[in-house]
Formats: C-alpha cells, sequence, structure tokens
C-alpha cells in the first residue's frame, strides 16, 4: 500500500494542516521543457493514448517542483469523440470541432459516454500513476457543461460566445437537452476516474463567466447541483473553477461542492467578507510568475495570510501556467509556500 501525502486532501475538507498544500493549473505541460522535447515528437492526443508517456507527463511537476498532488494530463475535450463530436487540438488555437451542434437534432445526435470503451487509456494511466508512481493524490477533472458546450456550439475557442448565448436562450428545449447528456458524460467520466484511482477531481467551468449571474441560475446552476449532487457519494473532495467569474463565486459556494476555486481577481479576503466559508482554491495570478521574485515573494505571503484566516486553503495560480514561465521559479514558488506557511501556522497555534 502507498504512503500518500493527504495534506492537500485534508485542506479540501476544511481541516487544519501544517503547511499550506500547493498545485498549479497547467503544471504539467508548455514550461516545462522535458515535455517541449516530448511535443516535438507527440501530439497531445497521441501522448494521452499512451499511458506510461501520459503517466510521465503527469508526474514530472511532482518531481520537478514538489507540489503536493498531481494534475491528470488530458483535455477537456477527451471525451467529447465517444459521443460522437468531430473534435482536434490545434495547436496555437485550441480545440476545433468539424460537426458543430446547430439544433435539436444535432444535440440528439449525440451518443452515450463509456469510459471503459471510449477512453480506456486514461483510465489506465490513472491507475499505473496511483498505484505504482505517485506519492501525492491525483486530481482527475473534467469540463463542466457550458464550457463544452462552448466548444460544440461555437466550433472552437471564441471571445463572446455569441452563438452559444443565442442557443441557450432561443433553443432552451434543446440547450437543456444538452446539458442532460454532457451532464450524464461527465457523471460516468469522473466515476470512472475516482474508480481508477483519482482522490479528487476539478470540474473546469473556464468560460461561464461569459455569463450574467441571472442566466447562470436559469439555464447552468441546476445542472451544476445535479453533477455534484451525484458525484457526492464517491466522497472524494469536489472542487469547481471558472475565470472571470467572480460576480458567480457565492453562487458557486452555493453548490453541494467542497472547494471554491478562484481566480486573481476575487482576493480570499473579500470572498470571505461576501460570506464564503467553504474552503478555496487558488489565487496567485499567474503573469506574476514572469515578474522579479521580490513581486512573487510579496503577493504570495498575502495570499496564504488570507488563507490562513479559515481553514481550509489550497494554494494555486488563478489560471494555468504560462509556457515562458522559469521552471525554477515554480520550484522556488513551491518551496516558499511551504515554509511560509508553515512558519505561520506555527505562530498561529
Amino acid at each position: 500500500m502507498r504512503k500518500i501525502n493527504d495534506t492537500l486532501l485534508r485542506a479540501a475538507r476544511g481541516e487544519r494542516t501544517a503547511y499550506t498544500p500547493v498545485w498549479y493549473m497547467r503544471q504539467a505541460g508548455r514550461s516545462q521543457p522535458e515535455y517541449r522535447k516530448i511535443k516535438e515528437k507527440y501530439s497531445l492526443e497521441e501522448i494521452t493514448h499512451q499511458p506510461e508517456l501520459c503517466a510521465y507527463v503527469t508526474h514530472l511537476p511532482v518531481q520537478n517542483y514538489n507540489v503536493d498532488a498531481a494534475i491528470l494530463y488530458k483535455d477537456i475535450v477527451t471525451p467529447l469523440p465517444g459521443m460522437g463530436v468531430d473534435v482536434k487540438i490545434k495547436a496555437g488555437i485550441g480545440p476545433v470541432i468539424s460537426n458543430p451542434i446547430r439544433s435539436v437534432k444535432d444535440v440528439e445526435a449525440l451518443r452515450e459516454f463509456n469510459p471503459e470503451e471510449h477512453v480506456p487509456f486514461v483510465l489506465d494511466t490513472i491507475k499505473l500513476l496511483t498505484e505504482e508512481q505517485l506519492d501525492v493524490p491525483l486530481i482527475g477533472f473534467a469540463g463542466a457543461p457550458f464550457t463544452l458546450a462552448s466548444y460544440m456550439i461555437e466550433g472552437g475557442p471564441s471571445k463572446s460566445y455569441s452563438l452559444t448565448k443565442s442557443f441557450m436562450v432561443s433553443e432552451p428545449q434543446a440547450w437543456f437537452m444538452l446539458m442532460d447528456k454532457l451532464a450524464d458524460m461527465i457523471i460516468v467520466d469522473i466515476k470512472a476516474q475516482v474508480g481508477a484511482g483519482a482522490k479528487a477531481f476539478q470540474i473546469f467551468d473556464s468560460w461561464v463567466g461569459a455569463l450574467s449571474k441571472e442566466d447562470y441560475r436559469i439555464f447552468i446552476k441546476p445542472v451544476m447541483t445535479r453533477i455534484f449532487s451525484e458525484l457526492k457519494e464517491l466522497d472524494v473532495p469536489m472542487i469547481t473553477f471558472g475565470v472571470g467569474a467572480s460576480h458567480l463565486a457565492m453562487e458557486w459556494h452555493d453548490l453541494p461542492v467542497d472547494v471554491v476555486g478562484l481566480d486573481w481577481r476575487l482576493p480570499i479576503k473579500e470572498a470571505r467578507a461576501m460570506g464564503m466559508t467553504k474552503p478555496v482554491q487558488g489565487n496567485l495570478d499567474p503573469t506574476l510568475l514572469l515578474a522579479d521574485w521580490s513581486v512573487i515573494e510579496e503577493r504570495t505571503k498575502a495570499i496564504i495570510d488570507q488563507g490562513l484566516e479559515v481553514p481550509g486553503h489550497i494554494f494555486n495560480l488563478g489560471h494555468g501556467v504560462f509556457p515562458s514561465v522559469d521552471p525554477d521559479v515554480l520550484k522556488r514558488l513551491t518551496t516558499l509556500i511551504h515554509e511560509y506557511s508553515a512558519e505561520q501556522v506555527k505562530v498561529r497555534s
């Protein structure tokens, strides 16, 4: 039986810990020279289809940075081909879909997702990591219905989400059918990931900040409530996260979720002042990793101080690591987070 450092899991449950645990979104990827070398030969899809290679990429930042969790290397659109979505991840663009959703018939045509049949390589990667390699928890993940729907309707990344939002309000029957089908996929996908060994999971609703609070409550909140309610039985920490969605922070807090992820726009102390009592994750602005170390240190300590005011803080960035970030900065940052937070815990105890 492998001994696992469970500090992050305990923080996610709101327990006091000896130090503030940390992991970084996109910690496995573009800023690592080892990863860039692999990408010269393999695409993202090719890496994810090779469990040993995918496990290596997932495990690498744990070895390099000494973070308190690994995040599974894959994309949020990885399950979509199993539903009949023709999606390709194009360099410099992102997911591009050649058969976008345009009508209720397109929604009806989506197939039922079966993880064991459609993404066995993902489950094999998880088993390899959790049974043989990691001494920290593995975080599984999925894209949220709105974010996935935005790619499926727009046909790729969007700045305005105009097609998505117009479809949402003008075709509500088709919209809610799409939400239900995506929720079905997410639920069985996360259950399979946890069954294979993932010890926590995060739902990325990356682009839901494009919606107003009212539209979120009408068109999104019911399906998110269903997803987290049905996954609660897994008894693993559940994290939700989006970008540019500070106006939705308390809507997320209302969900049956364990941890609310914050981007850099909403300080932890302000979230607490709004009434947020659940554990939080975040939230250093990732662009600051390109600044002088004195700036990084000052901002990091401020976030840790705010996080320690209430038990249950997981340090992270407010979004993903940029390709231009020096890996040595992330390693130094992890050490700072661990050492400074441990000192502050002792002072406060």
